[in-house]
């Protein structure tokens, strides 16, 4: 069977960096699990689903269709009619963030997310990221990992990441609300009832508060199983 590497924590650790750079220096294909939650989100509000309403939501993804491709180390998702670039920024709006908590904390999302995502393990070796990769996704995989970093300087890579992508002017009142966010998130993921944020038993736990992004990759590296 084809090996799995998790790798969980809050936004803003450098999961998605990390992870994609080890995918790409393995061989494996990188997963933002987060982007699947983004993406059922957007596109629930775009039909004028009550993303607050669980029945609603849980009858909206049972006839919800993703699509899949492999563009370099990522596999990327879609939905038929909408470009890729106009799906990257849709994905990361003000609107987007407001609603994915809730979204994301509903069983029946979650198990449409978990599933989707255990059958992309066909598609070759991969590297997924995650708030429950190693908890509830793959728990059975040797390889698992849990990136933290303080809300402080997740917030400043948050907020010089969506700068970069055009989403957020480059001023201290922005960095204040994505640290905002941040610790909105953090709380709402690490008290909810199903798959809440949490270091798995057994996951080797990484902050990379002090750490370059070499080093963090070092590390990931470096705690692989004998033989990956």
């Amino acid at each position: 069977m084809n090996r799995v590497i998790a790798l969980d924590g809050p936004s803003g650790s450098g999961k998605s960096s990390v992870s994609r750079e080890v995918g790409r220096r393995l061989g494996f294909l990188h997963v933002d699990s987060g982007a699947l939650y983004r993406l059922v989100t957007w596109r629930a509000r775009a039909a004028g689903v009550d993303t607050a309403d669980e029945a609603a939501m849980n009858a909206f993804v049972a006839t919800f269709q993703i699509g899949r491709s492999i563009q370099g180390v990522d596999v990327v998702f879609g939905i038929s009619g909408v470009a890729s670039e106009e799906l990257c920024h849709a994905l990361r709006t003000d609107d987007v963030n407001a609603h994915v908590s809730v979204v994301s904390r509903m069983p029946g999302v979650r198990t449409f997310v978990t599933d989707f995502l255990r059958g992309l393990r066909e598609l070759g070796d991969l590297i997924v990221e995650g708030r429950d990769i190693c908890t509830v996704v793959f728990p059975d995989t040797p390889a698992r990992f849990y990136l933290d970093a303080d809300v402080e300087v997740r917030a400043q890579r948050r907020h010089l990441e969506e700068i970069e992508k055009g989403l957020r002017p480059a001023d201290a009142a922005e960095q204040d609300r994505v640290k905002a966010s941040l610790k909105a998130r953090d709380d709402i993921d690490s008290k909810r009832a199903c798959a809440p944020l949490r270091v798995a038993d057994g996951a080797l736990k990484i902050d990379s508060t002090n750490m370059t992004l070499e080093e963090v990759i070092h590390a990931v590296l470096g705690g692989l199983p004998a033989g990956w």
